[in-house]
Formats: C-alpha cells, sequence, structure tokens
C-alpha cells in the first residue's frame, strides 16, 4: 500500500473510533442549548469553544468506549470490523486518542466558555463510561443510566452560553432523555442476537419475546408528548411549536405501537426512522417558532 494511501487508511479509522455520526447529532442538541442559553446574538468566540469542546469530549468518549468495549466488539457481528477489535489500531493507541481528545475537549469546555460547562462535560464523559457502559454487561437498566449521560449535550450548550443553568436548559434535557429511549430500544431489538454473543444485558436480551420492549418504547413515547410542550409552557417557543411537537409526538408513538403490535424487525427500523426524523425536526420547530426577540 502506497505511502498516501495508508496514511489515509490510519486517518480515517481514528475518525472512525470517534464516531462521527453520531457526534454531529450531539453538537447539534448542543447547539440548541447554547441558543436558548444566549441572551441575544452568539457569541461566535464562546459558541465555537462550547461546540469544539464538546464535539473533542464525545469523540474522546466514543474512543474510550469502544477500547473499554473492544472484546466486546470483538464477538459482535456488526461491530466486529471496528478498528480495535479488526487490529487496525492498537489498545494501547486506542486509549491514548481516546484520553488526548477528552483531556482537550475538558481544556477547551473550561478556558473557551466557562467551568461549569467544563464540569458537565466531564460528568457526561464519567458516567458514561464508568456506570453506562459496565452496566450493559449487567442489567438492562443500562439504557435508564446511559440515557442520562446522552441528555446532557444541550445543558453543556446551555452553560456555555449563559453559565448557568435554568428550567429552559433542563425541559430540552428532559426531552432528549425520554426521546432516546425508542431510538436506543428498537436499536437493541434489531441486534439482540449480537448484543446476547457479548453477553450484553439489554432489554431485548433478558426478555427475548420483545413484549417487555416494545411496553418500554410506548411508554416513553407517550410521556415525551407532554414534556415535549416544555419549550411552550416556558415560552420559548410558541403555539406553531406546540402543534408540531403534538404531531411528531403521536407519529413517534405511533411507530412504538406498531412495534408493539408487530415485534419484527421492520417494525423496529421504522420506529429508529421516526426517531432519527423526530429529534432535528423537533428543534427546527423551537427555532422557527421561537418567541424570545433575539437582540443583537
Amino acid at each position: 500500500m502506497p505511502a498516501a494511501a495508508a496514511l489515509c487508511r490510519i486517518i480515517k479509522d481514528y475518525i472512525e473510533l470517534s464516531k462521527p455520526r453520531i457526534t454531529w447529532l450531539i453538537l447539534l442538541s448542543t447547539a440548541i442549548g447554547f441558543h436558548f442559553g444566549a441572551h441575544g446574538a452568539w457569541n461566535l468566540a464562546v459558541a465555537a469553544h462550547t461546540l469544539m469542546g464538546t464535539g473533542l469530549m464525545a469523540a474522546g468518549t466514543f474512543a474510550l468506549n469502544q477500547w473499554y468495549e473492544r472484546q466486546a466488539d470483538g464477538r459482535m457481528r456488526r461491530t466486529a470490523g471496528r478498528p480495535i477489535p479488526s487490529g487496525r489500531i492498537t489498545p494501547n493507541y486506542a486509549l491514548a486518542w481516546g484520553s488526548a481528545l477528552s483531556i482537550a475537549g475538558f481544556v477547551e469546555l473550561v478556558l473557551g466558555a466557562n467551568l461549569l460547562a467544563g464540569w458537565l462535560g466531564a460528568a457526561t464523559l464519567i458516567s458514561y463510561l464508568l456506570l453506562y457502559t459496565p452496566l450493559k454487561q449487567r442489567s438492562a437498566w443500562c439504557t435508564f443510566v446511559g440515557a442520562f449521560p446522552g441528555a446532557m449535550p444541550p445543558l453543556i450548550g446551555f452553560a456555555g452560553a449563559r453559565g448557568f443553568l435554568t428550567p429552559e436548559a433542563w425541559s430540552l434535557f428532559v426531552i432528549l432523555f425520554l426521546w432516546q429511549f425508542p431510538h436506543f430500544l428498537s436499536i437493541a431489538w434489531l441486534y439482540r442476537e449480537d448484543y446476547a454473543r457479548a453477553n450484553m444485558m439489554m432489554l431485548p436480551v433478558k426478555h427475548p419475546d420483545g413484549v417487555a420492549t416494545a411496553l418500554e418504547v410506548v411508554l416513553f413515547a407517550v410521556v415525551l408528548v407532554p414534556a415535549s410542550f416544555g419549550p411552550a409552557v416556558l415560552r420559548m417557543s410558541g403555539k406553531v411549536y406546540m402543534a408540531g411537537a403534538l404531531l411528531l409526538g403521536l407519529c413517534y408513538l405511533y411507530s412504538g405501537i406498531r412495534l408493539a403490535f408487530e415485534r419484527t424487525a421492520v417494525r423496529a427500523r421504522l420506529v429508529l426512522l421516526a426517531s432519527v426524523v423526530y429529534l432535528p425536526l423537533i428543534y427546527g420547530l423551537m427555532l422557527i417558532d421561537e418567541l424570545r426577540p433575539r437582540v443583537p
């Protein structure tokens, strides 16, 4: 392999270790939090530091997660080709890469935004790696525990802009927290055999008939509908947002109800698709129907 091609392959592997396809959703949630945390027009320098720091910490967390789960990844078909289990990146290099990104992200948040944003980022990393990740091999409660660090990005963004948290920030946290359950449980249902091979105690592994999984999907989709009204109640967004949030929530719930009646891969994929569509659309509605004037 020519040197240039080999270098490109190495760069691609390290990028893959950082899961860029998930990181962009994290940055989207962080940006929404920053937007509503800002009193007026964005301080572009602080926004850049907040997004950069969050992105680096997210990338570092994902790399460290793959380092931790390298043996489990090697037993699952969908992850066996990842850089560490495939042997393209050694565990030591992955550990160093993930650690460097995480430290750089923390420093970026503390120095470029503020201390609260940095500590929220650190709390996200610690809870993801030390609570959620090991719990995946022990209990189906891992999804619930993992939803807490998963919902932190809007808090980091809000804190980066304002320096403290308000009910508006927590309303964004609650929406993201509840949204995750149908999203991740549909993935767990689709790959339940893979998770079982890796001894991951996801709900569909413990209850392979899928009844408990479908009921939990429906339950959290139901709760998400009124919870999504939070930004309207707090006067962040208006009636157009509220109507759109209701419609999106009912569509998300409908996909979950279909899964409850037909526990198939097709229905699970539709829940997953609905989840991927829901999040950017509801964020878009918040911005389109924002009530507070943005002064320069």
